[in-house]
């Protein structure tokens, strides 16, 4: 018996995952799900549940390793247009969980709102960007974020707001497995002067990061105080090579992917690096990205 009988429009079956990640490596999910409504997604969870299949939350796959076997679950991603949804009233914003980040911070400059295009040249989509509270040198979303509508293991929709909604470095306290959509709190400013700061941001990513390679961001997170970067570099790690995976060359918390490269060549570079760098400085990396496998 199919488990997800009735459901097929929406469920495939050993579906190759490496297209879906900015990697481009993995392997297939044994499902993998598109949920048209808030309805439908109930439908998948309470369905895993019944029947002991993990189920796994796939946004954009930019900070996401999936290992060269796949994954043993069902993958759902929040990607149609129940989940792509916009609204906008005042200064405040509601954004859905499948809102591609970029698209977003363009949108709210034109409409001359300030707060999120600190999030410039940030991959993925909103979903991901409030689990992992996205950011960078110039802030994080999780500085505009007011509440979540999320959804539990067992398919409950329910409200989480600030200040029992909490955000940290790289991390919120968030414990529900899917974040539907997010309210944010902006301000009105100038469009031309936001648009002036995202250029900015771009031009200094653009300088300083590997954007024209295949990598899925930085690796590591920063240890407090410091750089994972800049102590990679030190660790002359620059250019280090495990088969097709190679640490960048202008900024060493990316791992770039080249031609032939698979899962395992960058969790082995990972590895690699950690180890080095635990020896050289007694500093234990930690992870940024997220690895399924």
């Amino acid at each position: 018996m199919n488990i997800f009988s009735g459901l097929e429009k929406i469920v495939k079956e050993k579906r190759p995952l490496a297209k879906e990640t900015w990697y481009g490596l993995g392997g297939p999910a044994d499902y993998f799900v598109r949920p048209e409504s808030v309805e439908q997604l109930r439908e998948v969870v309470v369905r895993c549940n019944e029947n002991n299949v993990p189920i796994y939350v796939l946004g954009f796959g930019s900070n996401l390793l999936i290992s060269d076997e796949g994954v043993r679950g069902a993958v759902v991603q929040l990607k149609a247009d129940e989940f792509a949804k916009v609204e906008f009233e005042d200064e405040r914003v509601r954004a859905w969980a499948g809102v591609e980040l970029s698209k977003l911070v363009l949108d709210c400059v034109k409409k001359g709102l300030s707060g999120i295009e600190t999030l410039t040249g940030i991959p993925g989509s909103v979903g991901g960007a409030v689990r992992m509270n996205a950011g960078g040198n110039f802030g994080d979303i999780g500085a505009v974020v007011e509440s979540v509508t999320l959804m539990d293991r067992q398919g409950n929709v329910f409200d989480k707001s600030k200040p029992e909604l909490e955000f940290d470095y790289r991390r919120t306290n968030i414990t529900a497995k899917f974040i539907l959509n997010a309210q944010m709190k902006l301000s009105s400013g100038d469009p031309e002067q936001i648009m002036r700061t995202v250029k900015e941001i771009w031009v200094y990513k653009k300088n300083n990061q590997p954007l024209n390679t295949t990598n899925s961001g930085c690796i590591f997170k920063n240890p407090r105080g410091e750089s994972a970067g800049a102590i990679i570099d030190r660790a002359q790690l620059k250019a280090l090579q495990a088969g097709g995976a190679v640490v960048s060359e202008k900024h060493a918390n990316f791992i770039i992917a080249q031609k032939g490269c698979t899962s395992k060549d960058v969790m082995q570079l990972i590895k690699l690096v950690r180890e080095r760098v635990k020896k050289r400085f007694d500093i234990e990396l930690e992870l940024e990205i997220e690895i399924w496998k």
